[in-house]
């Protein structure tokens, strides 16, 4: 019997096992147009954690007590779609689960890149892509800009940091213990920043960008927005990503330094990738050249099996995590 993860009950700051629950699906014939998916590959990612909460955002809150959604890899088992056969390799939202049935306008067919299916699921799919327009168009990068982002060991900010040195620029990073470090520099970062080490990262970037940043990519908040504000250089451009540093805390950041925003004229915008999906063919044609030229290089931290799903995603708020996040069934 096909099962889920539904949400058992809302987190109070960091979530933990007892807010999830697995339950059984129980079985159902598919309607014209649907799709039946063995999930293959599972996405657990930051923005999960906002879902959690009963407030009302940029995409609905999971309901207690159903199957939670996320990004998944599958293949299709059974179709009453048309355009759609048993073997298809598919992507779709209904995450969280080993198997579902969909509307088959809901699934997408894996591109036909050459690599493997859970590339999709983060450089090659909404980690990635938040990258890409994040840095080139939310943040107007661009050769010779001094770009620092934060969670640079993580599937976004590694793909930024690729990105940023595909497209000339000089890239800072920031990651938690010298082996996501030293990982970090081996993908091109001209300076990383240990933000475990016990020296602060305004410290540190200092050190590493003695004429200041031009960028700021920000997937964490906290300490980090605060040293990219006090080295902004005049017209820097901050990409706001996620904070999760104040996910499960609710501690805003300082903002110590807020007023240089307007001696700097700094721009600072919070971006949504759906906000770009229009533009997918772009992507998939930019970071295609650069994975065949060998300049692209994934990382992925796998969890096996359904029953890992929680563990997953906890993992990725005390550093579990280099590159992708994934859930393998």
């Amino acid at each position: 019997m096909a099962q889920a993860w539904t949400l058992n009950s809302r987190p109070m700051g960091m979530p933990t096992h007892d807010n999830f629950a697995l339950v059984d699906l129980p079985a159902k014939p598919l309607e014209a147009g649907q799709l039946r998916v063995a999930n293959h590959w599972l996405s657990v990612d930051p923005y999960m954690r906002g879902r959690m909460n009963d407030v009302k955002s940029y995409t609905p809150p999971f309901a207690l007590g159903e199957p939670m959604q996320g990004g998944a890899v599958g293949e299709v088992i059974e179709s009453t779609a048309d355009g759609f056969s048993a073997g298809d390799l598919v992507l779709h939202m209904a995450g969280w689960r080993d198997e579902a049935v969909i509307p088959a306008n809901q699934a997408q067919r894996v591109p036909a890149l050459g690599v493997d299916p859970q590339a999709f699921l983060g450089q090659l799919g909404m980690p990635g892509m938040t990258a890409y327009f994040g840095l080139l168009e939310v943040a107007s990068a661009k050769a010779g800009d001094v770009v620092f982002v934060s969670a640079a060991a993580g599937a976004v900010g590694s793909t930024v940091v690729q990105i940023a040195k595909a497209k000339g620029m000089t890239v800072i990073g920031s990651a938690g213990g010298a082996d996501k470090c030293a990982w970090v520099s081996s993908l091109g970062a001209d300076g990383v920043i240990d933000y475990k080490n016990g020296t602060p990262v305004l410290k540190q970037l200092a050190a590493l960008a003695p004429k200041g940043i031009d960028v700021y990519f920000d997937n964490v908040g906290g300490e980090h927005f605060d040293a990219a504000l006090a080295l902004g250089n005049e017209r820097a451009r901050f990409a706001i990503c996620g904070m999760i540093d104040m996910y499960n805390t609710g501690a805003p950041t300082q903002l110590r330094f807020a007023a240089r925003i307007i001696g700097m004229r700094m721009r600072i915008q919070g971006f949504i990738v759906s906000d770009y999906m229009a533009r997918a063919g772009e992507f998939y044609n930019e970071m295609g050249g650069w994975l065949q030229s060998g300049q692209l290089v994934r990382e992925e931290t796998v969890h096996d099996g359904l029953a890992t799903m929680p563990d997953a995603f906890l993992g990725l708020f005390t550093g579990g995590n280099k590159g992708k996040m994934l859930v393998k069934i």
